[in-house]
């Protein structure tokens, strides 16, 4: 059989995670409009009769601003080392730059296959499609390109046996029934961490952080999860919480029904918010946050 490891790389937003979930069939990346939502490297497996794709999802590529962003652009670069075949991804329904073209020179010097996955195409015009592959390649872009909409499903299967013809023969990675390499507990403050970047948009910034402090199966079968929100400013407590405490609320609720749908049980949801000023330049919090620079 083929097997081996798909490096999925691209500009923050460009739609990695969205792609990574349809082709897995499962949520094993959360996904926001807000750019760098993917903050750690996380693998989802696709596993066939013959074939097994484990797909490395990366942090945005977007410029580091503080040490958190710094170690995120580390943990891109590093991922496209080392694997099988290079998938970058790009949003269709913005328009190319020389920055995209730069972006994928850069990684193609890896020598390693590389695939461009042409996103976004269900919101935008079907003309503009030829134009914007045709912009590329003027740019010196000469890689293979699929346009698709993670969306509506379309170019998937293309893509995906492209990917396939790419990957050497050898053993499967992982067993059959697992589709991530992350553990339930952080997939639940993911989910937590997804729903405070839909629900407040611009209004809280990238400094929010999800600690999960008790998550335990209980004999009724009901899961009790404990978790602390940490942001980076008093005020920005203030909007999470909200007029009541209608905001964290909210957020909760919404939080809770997806990981209900993530574990296939009822869950008993407890938070907390915190503040911790600076924290994504202050490395000791960073690691006490989950964001180790050991897990590149």
């Amino acid at each position: 059989m083929k097997s081996g490891y798909v490096a999925v790389i691209g500009k923050s937003n460009a739609g990695k995670s969205t792609l990574i979930n349809v082709l897995v069939g499962e949520k094993v990346s959360i996904v926001s409009p807000k750019p760098q939502t993917t903050r750690d490297r996380i693998l989802g497996v696709l596993t066939k009769e013959e074939y097994q794709i484990v797909f490395v999802d990366t942090p945005g590529l977007y410029k580091a601003h503080n040490n958190l962003s710094e170690m995120m652009m580390r943990t891109a670069d590093t991922s496209a080392k080392g694997v099988d075949v290079i998938l970058y991804v790009l949003d269709g329904h913005e328009r190319v730059s020389e920055e995209d073209a730069r972006l994928i020179a850069k990684y193609k010097k890896l020598d390693v296959p590389m695939l461009v996955a042409f996103t976004k195409t269900d919101i935008m015009p079907s003309e503009k499609i030829p134009e914007r592959l045709l912009a590329l390649s003027q740019m010196g872009v000469d890689t293979d390109m699929y346009p698709i909409s993670a969306r509506k499903g379309r170019g998937i299967s293309a893509l995906e046996k492209a990917l396939v013809s790419l990957l050497p023969e050898g053993e499967k990675c992982f067993e059959e029934d697992i589709v991530s390499d992350r553990s339930e507990r952080f997939m639940i403050s993911e989910i937590m961490r997804e729903k405070i970047l839909l629900k407040f948009d611009k209004e809280i910034p990238h400094g929010v952080a999800v600690v999960v402090h008790t998550f335990r199966l209980q004999e009724n079968g009901v899961y009790e999860v404990s978790l602390d929100i940490v942001c980076e400013k008093p005020n920005h407590k203030s909007i999470l919480i909200g007029k009541q405490g209608r905001a964290i609320k909210e957020v909760s609720s919404f939080a809770r029904q997806d990981m209900e749908k993530f574990l296939g049980k009822k869950v008993f949801l407890t938070t907390y918010i915190k503040v911790k000023e600076d924290w994504r330049n202050r490395p000791s919090l960073m690691r006490e946050f989950g964001y180790d620079e050991s897990l590149e």
